[in-house]
């Protein structure tokens, strides 16, 4: 039980828990977790009162719950991140049992309703315990692998627990059989907050649910007869979840699924204590009231509580509770519980903003509101005006101002936390206007609120402009002292603001101007009394309270009393030797005026000091006095005092909170301990005594609470002493050593935010990892000094001399004295050594005279025997001058005698610094003795050169200085410390040298560094330099770095190299640019035209043009590019159907005149975009691109380039035709259609005649000189392959009416690449004539022979009228084939053909020749060169067969034909080759033979004429195999 009377504003309840706050089911208690302990609250009266905590777990609680069986409402049960569950008993406040069983921190718990020893508990890792107390029995489950986030156990069985998981999943486990998950209910998709049980058995009675049924499905099932009915009345029992996706499930246990989803609905905020800055999240408490199966209590978005009717749908579901303005929580509700109490039945909610309310559920109204705190009490003070209304400061960011005198509501307290941000330090109230308080906070702020208005709730403070760097100590309202008292009367305030914070400074603040500058009252103070020295750190102000005298308390210890209002300092109370933490005057209403001049202060010593200054405000002493005795001295306390309060009902009555954990009233005259309250479970921060009660005493702590007690109703007298204190101590130092170790609790928010955001316990921690340093109160430099200064003491001494007496404990002492005994003096100071790491690597420096040092450390009867021998030896020595001292074995007595000697034990202690591995330390003492150059030398044999050794080796002269560098810059090229070593090098000016070393071990750009800034420009070594870097990147594909290198060097031509070896179409561009630049022209020139042609294959022709325009010699290449473009758009148009690149195209948007021929669209684009006006520029161009020769196309040439070749062909061909020399233009268009039929593209072919040509040739050659027989060849030629193209068009386009036909019997889309197979091989004459085209030839010739025999047949049957116009227009066209039937040509093409097959012939042999002397060679073995050699055979005799086709008849060539046959026939056929006349050999013409069989094929669309002739040119000439196949139907 909490003593009597004691009213306590308890810590807030922890955040982001499913559950760990209950209500009793005696309805008496209501308990919440609060960091790590259990807070208690009496609910049975109207008003809550505090009752008590369970103290015990040493880290956050996690989960609470009270055992609700029976006759055990006093047992709850909590559970901690420290990983125990405890078992309480809340009449003793004593913990009953208590065990860990988890390995993984604990997220829920939860007391089974109907076993009443069963404890179910859940962990992050998904571990679920049931552990029965009585007889201390577990078992463990483990359904799914993933983090719990609540549990619950069924009211109804006592086996079901239900499982909600952080991803939204929810399990419904049966505990009495092992693993068995009875149900997994999917629906939710993030965090299950909460779960709970229907508490009215049975799934039947809510007919209104079918109609939210989501699955249609389930209409069926329902009213499907009385079983369902009857198992679900009895087995059944309903659950509700709520989770952060904003919904409410109710789920039914024996379906296994959801019936039914409320979604939050998006309520009103009203104006809470919110940032708006800050993202609320959102937390879904569920609670189902005893009792009432229909209706559910949720939480909402911002805090709002909604009863929803399950019965009702639509808008109805839902009502809010508290209707009236200001009930509701304003941050999101984390936990409820209710308990039925008399008649009422209460709601008890906990939220994020520290509020504990309690409903009724009757009338939906807040009954009361309990606020709690949630950081450290920093701050207490009581409004002089408003009697009664006691500020608080917290460290949760909020101030609290509780009007302590309320009748109706005990605990009516208004927060404020406008524009706070951080912890509130300090407070203090205006001394006259109403509602006017000050705070001050860990950040260093100052700001004045205005707490009385009706609209402060939400009127944000005034903040002054001036911020101290630290945290705000103290604040003081006092009279203005300069320069704000200079000012007339009437233009001042009465009273200014002053505060004292953690950097030692005061500032007065003017509160009508708080945005103007503060004045540090240091610069007074110092002119006032003229004071040159530096002023001490101020830690307190205190003014008189009749604003005549001002009290300061300083680090040191001391307290300055100044006059006001200039400040003329008084006296100085030299008393206390720490810093100052509080100061406090007498009030002046008492029967003994002298008792207003009585002082009391606090400090970091436990003694509090009372001085009285009416001595010193009397005297007339123009001179500071200085006071060091107190006029009262109490005793008592154990740790630094925090806060003092004067009685303002007594006389000479003081309150002291202190560190030890209680607060000390005395009777100050007496020096008497009264009574001494232990109330509090942490260190005291502040205390205020009761203005209106003189027996009440209000205190606050780090234990997050205030207390107000009474004086008469505690049993201690004085504060605890020994045993009692130092379990106090341990009980501190316990707690918050396991909290810093833990991390900030997963899934919060950051604490960035808000600081009153991050979790209950965040602050907690924040104040923890503080108290842990050893600085807690006021989180600042008050205490890190505090804190420090015990380590200071035992460390000052040991840093400051280096043989003092307590140095030697940190040395390393020479093996050979360790024996010796040590004195005593040597163990003191390891004892007062404070453990901490900081003093560790303070007491690192070595001693450079151990020896000696530790000789001086002996017994005392050595030190006495030292002192004789000195005295000896200096006594022999002034007899005699000449003679050294004797020391013997006490060198260390050199110090004291003459240098010989002290240089005898330099070398003794070097020698023993040497031994236990300190060069360093040696070779410092061979530098006190003088000899650096022997130091220097050691140290470069051994390769233990330093910098400092090279630093201070100049002492021994600039020859040594500068051989010392370099041995140093040796030393360091051994260590591959290279940079380094070529630094030291140029300090002694070895440019080059330095320059060369970074080169050779590749530090390029640090030596280029080195040379630039150091050489003159046209140094060779510069160039060099350069040259060899890119080089070496070049060599690692490091192509633009190796080219900004070449620029370096000057030789751009090798950076345009470099840059275009990568070869993609960037690097190409820059590197064209880059030659453009350096005026390398002809480079430029190619590589752009390279970049072009890159560019032109990924169809980007504007990228292209861009790239060309730069050089005038290529303008020739524009016009072909520009041209390219224009003809692939018309290849494009034409043939859609082209399969889609992954590239789209890229081309110009010019204005093109479709109307026009091709020729004259071309060079209409050429002359209004390329400028080529002239007659000039076209020759110039013409003969640009005349001196480019392409190699011929062949079937492997890749699409694109034959295209651009064909381009460039017909740009030549454009350019004759706007010079009008019509000669070249045809022979340009004959190259462009021969090179696609070359390329065995056919149809690219088609397309080029029809486009260039649509009339065909007639036009051309009226135009043609009759007289030149060469442009008459090439203009037949040209005819021969329009004619070719038109004889394949009829052939793959017979009359409309037999296309149905046509398709049945051959696929009309084969045919052109059956045809190129065919065209590749004999008549291109690039391909050897081998089995494909073969095969081609023979289906090609056999197929279309029955398809058109069936179209004739079907023409002449069907349709007759309808084609006969058809197949005269036909013919007509067919008869301008005649040109292709050329008898001379045939001739021609045969020998040619006869020539080839012997070539390939001669060539198979050789091949197989070669073949049969790589077997023999290879072939070692007897058996297997036999085979080889048959196998050879039989391939040489077959080969003739199936490979080449000679002119006679397959048959005849069983045996192989001889050399000298062959030879004999190649000649006779180059003879017959010779004899045709040159003007045929020319010009290439399509195979003429090929023709013949396509007209025969044709049938009856074939004039009669055209057949006749056919036919005998097939009989005369078609010897060929191939001919003897294809014509064989028509010539038998």
């Amino acid at each position: 039980m909490a003593a009597a009377g004691v009213r306590v504003l308890p810590a807030s309840p922890n955040w982001y828990c499913s559950r760990c706050s209950d209500a009793s089911s005696d309805g008496r208690l209501f308990g919440f977790a609060a960091r790590h302990r259990v807070c208690l609250l009496d609910v049975g009266a109207a008003a809550p009162t505090f009752y008590g905590e369970l103290i015990g777990h040493t880290d956050r609680i996690s989960g609470f719950a009270f055992c609700h069986c029976p006759g055990q409402s006093s047992l709850c049960a909590s559970s901690s991140d420290d990983g125990s569950v405890k078992i309480w008993d809340t009449e003793a406040l004593a913990p009953v049992a208590e065990y860990s069983l988890h390995q993984n921190a604990i997220s829920a718990l939860h007391w089974s309703p109907l076993v009443k020893d069963l404890i179910v508990s859940g962990d992050e890792k998904g571990i679920i315990v049931c552990y029965w107390h009585n007889r201390s029995d577990s078992q463990q489950f483990f359904p799914e692998p993933r983090t719990i986030f609540c549990l619950t156990c069924s009211p109804h069985q006592e086996n079901l627990v239900a499982i909600g998981y952080k991803d939204g999943m929810v399990v419904i486990i049966d505990i009495s059989r092992k693993r068995e998950v009875i149900h997994r209910l999917r629906g939710h998709d993030d965090e299950i907050h909460c779960l709970a049980w229907c508490p009215v058995p049975g799934e039947e009675r809510l007919p209104a649910w079918q109609d939210e049924l989501h699955v249609p499905s389930e209409e069926g099932e329902v009213p499907n007869g009385a079983l369902t009915q009857d198992t679900t009345t009895k087995k059944g029992c309903y659950l509700a979840s709520g989770s952060k996706d904003q919904t409410i499930r109710v789920w039914s246990c024996t379906r296994g699924r959801s019936v039914m989803t409320l979604k939050l609905p998006p309520t009103k905020r009203r104006g809470g204590a919110v940032d708006p800055a800050v993202k609320e999240r959102i937390w879904l408490t569920v609670h189902w009231p005893s009792g009432r199966s229909t209706e559910i209590v949720s939480s909402s978005f911002g805090g709002e509580l909604l009863l929803w009717d399950l019965t009702q749908s639509g808008k109805r579901k839902w009502t809010l509770l508290g209707s009236s303005e200001g009930q509701n929580h304003s941050r999101i509700v984390f936990n409820l519980s209710s308990v039925k109490h008399q008649d009422k039945e209460l709601l008890f909610s906990i939220s994020m903003d520290r509020d504990v309310k309690c409903w009724d559920l009757s009338t939906l109204d807040c009954s009361w509101t309990m606020p709690s705190l949630g950081g450290f009490v920093y701050s207490l003070a009581f409004s002089p005006v408003d009697t009664g209304c006691l500020a608080i400061g917290v460290g949760d960011s909020m101030i609290r101002v509780w009007n302590t005198l309320s009748m109706n509501n005990i605990y009516d307290v208004k927060t404020f936390w406008q524009s706070i941000k951080s912890k509130v330090t300090a407070l203090s109230w205006h001394p006259t206007k109403e509602g006017c308080l000050a705070f001050g906070t860990d950040d260093g702020k100052v700001g004045i609120f205005d707490t009385f208005s009706s609209s402060a709730k939400n009127k944000p403070p005034q903040i002054s402009s001036t911020y101290h760097k630290k945290t705000v100590y103290t604040l003081a309202w006092g009279p203005p002292t300069p320069p704000l008292s200079s000012g007339g009367e009437g233009e001042q305030p009465s009273v200014t603001l002053y505060s004292c914070a953690g950097e030692g400074i005061v500032f007065q603040h003017n509160p009508w101007k708080l945005n103007g500058e503060a004045n540090d009252i240091n610069k007074v103070i110092r002119d006032t009394n003229s004071i040159k020295h530096k002023l001490p750190a101020r830690t307190e102000v205190s003014w008189k309270p009749d604003g005549k005298l001002l009290a300061l308390g300083n680090e040191d210890g001391s307290i300055e009393i100044f006059q006001a209002p200039n400040l003329k300092l008084l006296c100085t109370i030299q008393q206390h030797h720490k810093l100052i933490n509080a100061i406090r005057w007498h009030h002046e209403h008492g029967s003994q005026p002298e008792l207003s001049y009585l002082i009391a202060s606090g400090s970091i010593n436990a003694t509090i000091y009372v001085h009285s200054l009416k001595s010193v405000v009397e005297s007339t002493s123009e001179s500071p006095l200085t006071i060091t005795e107190p006029f009262r001295t109490l005793a008592g306390h154990t740790a630094k005092i925090t806060s003092l309060s004067w009685s303002p009902h007594h006389e000479g009555r003081l309150v002291s909170a202190c560190y030890d954990g209680t607060a000390q009233v005395w009777d100050v005259m007496k020096e008497e301990p009264l009574c001494n309250y232990r109330g509090h479970q942490g260190r005291l921060l502040s205390v205020q005594w009761s203005p209106v009660d003189s027996d009440s005493v209000y205190t606050g702590a780090d234990d997050f609470s205030v207390h107000k007690w009474h004086i008469s109703k505690q049993e201690h007298t004085r504060p605890p002493q020994g045993k009692k204190s130092i379990e106090l101590e341990k009980k501190r130092s316990m707690q918050p050593k396991v909290k810093s170790k833990k991390k900030k609790p997963i899934g919060k928010s950051p604490a960035k935010q808000d600081l009153s955001d991050a979790m209950n316990g965040d602050d907690s921690m924040k104040e923890m990892l503080l108290e842990e340093n050893g600085v807690s109160y006021h989180e600042g430099e008050k205490d890190a000094q505090e804190a420090e200064l015990p380590d200071k003491v035992s460390m000052t001494v040991s840093k400051d001399t280096s043989s003092s007496a307590c140095d030697y404990s940190s040395f390393n002492l020479p093996k050979p004295f360790v024996t010796q005994k040590a004195t005593p003096v040597k163990k003191d100071p390891p004892k007062e050594k404070p453990a901490s790491d900081a003093s560790l690597k303070k007491r690192k420096p070595r001693s450079i005279l151990p020896f000696s040092t530790f000789m001086d450390h002996r017994s005392k009867d050595e030190l006495h025997q030292d002192c004789l021998r000195l005295a000896t030896c200096l006594k022999t020595k002034g007899n005699n001058d000449d003679v050294s001292p004797d020391l013997k074995d006490r060198i260390h007595l050199g110090l004291f005698t003459d240098r010989a000697s002290l240089h005898e034990m330099i070398d003794v202690e070097g020698k023993h610094h040497l031994e236990n591995g300190h060069p360093e330390l040696f070779q410092q003492l061979m530098l006190w003795k003088g000899d650096m150059k022997g130091v220097l030398q050691a140290a470069a044999e051994r390769g233990e050169l330093t910098d400092q050794l090279v630093a201070i080796s100049p002492m021994a002269g600039y020859q040594a200085w500068v051989w010392t560098v370099e041995a140093f810059a040796k030393q360091l090229c051994f260590q591959e410390q290279y940079v380094k070593a070529a630094s030291h090098l140029l300090s002694i000016h070895k440019v080059y040298e330095a320059i060369e070393l970074l080169k050779v071990n590749h530090f390029y750009r640090e030596a280029i560094v080195i040379a630039k800034a150091r050489l003159r420009p046209e140094d060779p070594i510069l160039k060099d330099l350069y040259t060899s870097w890119a080089a070496l990147l070049e060599k690692d594909g490091h192509y633009s770095m190796a080219a900004k290198c070449y620029l370096g060097a000057s030789s751009p031509y090798d950076a345009v190299k470099v840059l275009a070896k990568k070869g993609d179409v960037t690097s190409l561009k820059t590197a064209a640019e880059l030659a453009l630049i350096s005026g390398e022209e002809e480079l430029s020139a190619t590589l752009s035209f390279r970049c072009a042609q890159d560019l032109l294959l990924s169809r980007n022709w504007v990228g292209a043009q861009e790239v060309l325009q730069h050089h005038k010699t290529l303008f020739g290449q524009r016009l072909v590019f520009c041209l390219n473009e224009l003809l692939c758009k018309c290849l494009s148009e034409r043939n859609p159907c082209d399969r889609r690149s992954p590239v789209p195209p890229c081309y110009h948007s010019w204005e093109l005149n479709r109307e026009a021929s091709f020729f004259d669209m071309v060079i209409q684009v050429w002359q209004n975009v390329l400028g080529m006006d002239t007659t000039e520029q076209a020759t110039c161009a013409k003969e640009q691109l005349h001196s480019i020769e392409h190699p011929p196309s062949t079937s492997n040439t890749h699409p694109k380039q034959v295209l651009f070749h064909i381009s460039h062909d017909l740009t030549l061909a454009a350019l004759s035709y706007r010079t009008a020399t019509w000669d070249e233009a045809v022979k340009s268009v004959l190259g462009a259609v021969t090179r696609s039929y070359d390329a065995g593209n056919f149809t690219l072919m088609q397309e080029i005649c029809s486009i260039v040509l649509p009339e065909g040739c007639d036009n051309l050659r009226h135009k043609l000189d009759n007289t030149n027989s060469q442009s008459m060849d090439a203009c037949r030629s040209l005819e021969g392959f329009v004619a070719y193209r038109l004889l394949y068009d009829l052939w793959w386009n017979p009359p409309k009416d037999s296309l149905v036909l046509q398709k049945a019997g051959l696929d009309p889309v084969l045919c052109p690449s059956e045809q190129t197979a065919l065209e590749k091989s004999y008549i291109s004459g690039h391909s050897s004539p081998e089995e494909t085209p073969d095969q081609t030839a023979v289906e090609m010739h056999e197929n279309p022979c029955s398809t058109t025999e069936v179209c004739r047949c079907e023409t002449e049957s069907n349709s007759r009228t309808s084609s006969v116009d058809d197949l005269v227009n036909r013919q007509s066209k067919l008869t301008g084939c005649k040109v292709l039937l050329s008898e001379e040509i045939a001739a021609l093409q045969n020998t040619q053909r006869d020539i080839a097959e012997v070539q390939q012939i001669l060539a198979d042999m050789i091949h197989q020749h070669q073949q049969q002397r790589n077997n023999l060679q290879e072939n070692t073995n007897g058996s297997s060169q036999e085979s080889n050699l048959q196998q050879s055979l039989e391939t040489e005799s077959d080969k003739p067969c199936s490979d080449s086709k000679p002119m006679n008849c397959k048959d005849e060539v069983k045996e192989p034909i001889t050399l000298p046959e062959l030879t004999k026939q190649l000649l006779n056929a180059k003879q017959k080759l010779a004899e045709f006349p040159d003007n045929l050999k020319v010009f290439p013409f399509p195979d003429v033979l090929e023709c013949c069989v396509v007209l025969l094929h044709m049938g009856s669309q074939c004039p009669p004429e055209l057949h006749r002739q056919a036919l005998d040119l097939l009989r005369k000439h078609g010897s060929a195999n191939i001919y003897k196949k294809a014509g064989r139907r028509f010539l038998t």
